[in-house]
């Protein structure tokens, strides 16, 4: 005999706030009667600043499933009825409803690419839409870092992709000058075969590329890297558990970055066809994943928010105390913290140029708030890092409150 299904119902009269950005979240909300209004405070080109929500439509799920404040605030426009979830309560949901799930997934989906997007061009301005001929210039890029995995990956793909383009022969003649010194894994997967394996430091897939796969990290960490500007910029450091991959697969478009074996790491990979019947046969599994989804729309966001501050010190502080809420670490302790990245890697994370960048990372490193170890950032105290950043952010408050004030 199957589980009982046993949502929460709640009820709001018009004008109330159902939710308040900042707040935790531990439930998410599917519209049963009534209209809600989302409100944003961060403006994104392109975006919907206010947005009207009807009954079957659901929010709060980005903060819930990704056990984060929420980023929005959710106002009655009518006396309203609404359904509640929490996150224990997802997996059996998408097992009885698997639209529901579907949709969430959908557009989550969406969100995320048209979020990286507006991140690309804000932190980068850059609006580079990657597609089967970038891979090219991918291979180009890592061909001049002497990153022969990497290069030969690219131009490999590109040939497979545009047989017929302009740089394939050009392309041929680099992959033959650097096979002796490069290691790839791979290159033509067997797609029946679920479980891969890839070496440190070689690709599992190139920006530009079709991707009809995602993929859940079974042992070791992936990196998520992007050609801006020509410079590699360190996106994400994925571990066990983990889930990537996921928009080519749900969306049928170019991979948007490039994934990396940040060390020896087993992968799981599943196609279209074996996603499909995972969502009914395995919940849990489809459950990660919208967490997953969830997490990156939140850290983009936050991402997103990191745009705005001007003073470059505030920035890559602010950047700090993002990698630290993501690895949950309670920013009040006094835990030491190694970041699992260097000075150049946070100099490109948040897009500062090399001269505003060097002359950011000299002041964090003279305030001893942070030491470099064997090209890693380490914190000896990371409640020193959020205090910093708090300092940085008050000040940015009273800078835009006296600029306000004179244009009076």
């Amino acid at each position: 005999m199957s589980n009982p299904l046993q949502l929460g119902l709640v009820s709001y009269n018009r004008g109330a706030y159902i939710t308040i950005e900042g707040k935790r979240a531990d439930q998410f909300y599917i519209i049963r009667s009534g209209r809600v209004r989302i409100e944003k405070e961060l403006e994104i080109p392109g975006g919907d600043d206010d947005l009207i929500l009807n009954p079957g439509d659901f929010f709060g799920v980005v903060s819930t499933m990704s056990i984060h404040a929420h980023i929005e605030n959710a106002v009655a426009l009518d006396d309203c009825t609404l359904i509640t979830v929490r996150p224990d309560q997802y997996p059996l949901l998408i097992e009885r409803n698997t639209p529901v799930a579907m949709k969430i997934i959908n557009g989550f989906s969406k969100q995320v690419r048209f979020l990286d997007q507006a991140l690309t061009r804000l932190t980068f301005k850059s609006s580079v839409e990657a597609d089967e001929r970038h891979l090219f210039q991918v291979g180009e890029y890592y061909a001049r870092q002497n990153q022969f995995n990497q290069a030969f990956y690219a131009y490999y793909k590109y040939c497979e992709a545009n047989p017929s383009g302009s740089n394939v022969e050009q392309a041929k003649q680099r992959m033959a000058k650097i096979q002796p010194y490069a290691k790839t894994a791979n290159l033509q997967p067997d797609m029946n075969q679920f479980i891969r394996q890839y070496p440190k430091d070689t690709m599992i897939f190139a920006e530009g590329e079709s991707g009809p796969e995602l993929y859940i990290i079974q042992r070791g960490s992936i990196r998520i890297t992007k050609i801006v500007n020509d410079n590699e910029v360190l996106l994400a450091l994925l571990k066990s558990g983990d889930i990537f991959g996921e928009m080519a697969l749900l969306e049928n478009k170019p991979r948007s970055a490039s994934a990396i074996a940040h060390e020896d790491t087993v992968l799981m990979a599943v196609n279209r066809a074996n996603f499909k019947g995972m969502v009914v046969e395995q919940p849990k599994v489809i459950s990660r994943l919208t967490s997953s989804l969830a997490e990156r729309i939140w850290n983009l966001h936050r991402q997103l928010r990191n745009t705005l501050i001007e003073d470059p010190v505030g920035r890559l502080y602010d950047s700090l105390v993002l990698e630290l809420e993501k690895a949950r670490m309670d920013l009040a302790s006094r835990q030491a913290y190694t970041f699992g990245f260097g000075p150049n890697d946070l100099i490109n994370m948040v897009g500062l140029s090399k001269d505003s960048g060097r002359a950011a990372v000299s002041t964090l490193l003279e305030s001893k708030d942070l030491t470099v170890v064997e090209n890693h950032l380490h914190a000896a105290d990371i409640s020193k890092i959020s205090k910093s950043a708090e300092y940085y952010k008050k000040m940015e408050i009273r800078r835009e409150s006296r600029t306000n004030r004179t244009s009076r």
